[in-house]
């Protein structure tokens, strides 16, 4: 059975138009409240997953944070993990991640890495990543000053 060119095109046009909103980047969805996002001054531990992947506990609150490109040094050296909150929030709390656009998280004398996204995850999922995880460390690695 032969179908029109009409028709082949129109299903060509479908078939694109899915691949690209695939691949298209993922909108932004920082956490609100801020109350809920994470607070650096209160890391307990942190663990790297993978060179995009990170997980942090700040008490009972347990985070994924998501970069936007392989981290391969993240988690290398002293001082761990150090996150950087974007120019505008600096000025208002320093102290919070929430995954919104110019956030960075680095390790010392390494260059920052840009934060994709940060989600809230439950106890299971953070120990499950953490089996997994290739470099861990302590809140006590988190330094407190201001960017």
């Amino acid at each position: 059975m032969k179908l029109p060119v009409s028709a082949l095109l129109m299903a060509l046009v479908v078939a694109t138009g899915t691949a690209t909103a695939a691949a298209a980047p993922q909108a932004r969805m920082p956490i609100k409240p801020i109350s809920d996002c994470i607070r650096i001054d209160q890391i307990n531990e942190w663990h790297i997953v993978d060179r995009r992947t990170a997980i942090v506990r700040t008490g009972p609150k347990r985070y994924r944070v998501n970069l936007q490109s392989d981290c391969p040094r993240l988690g290398l050296g002293p001082a761990g993990l150090i996150f950087r909150p974007n120019r505008s929030n600096a000025a208002i709390d320093a102290t919070r991640i929430c995954g919104e656009v110019g956030e960075t998280v680095h390790s010392e004398n390494q260059p920052p890495c840009a934060i994709q996204s940060v989600q809230i995850i439950d106890k299971a999922e953070f120990d499950r990543l953490s089996a997994h995880a290739k470099r861990s460390g302590s809140g006590a690695d988190q330094p407190t000053r201001k960017p």
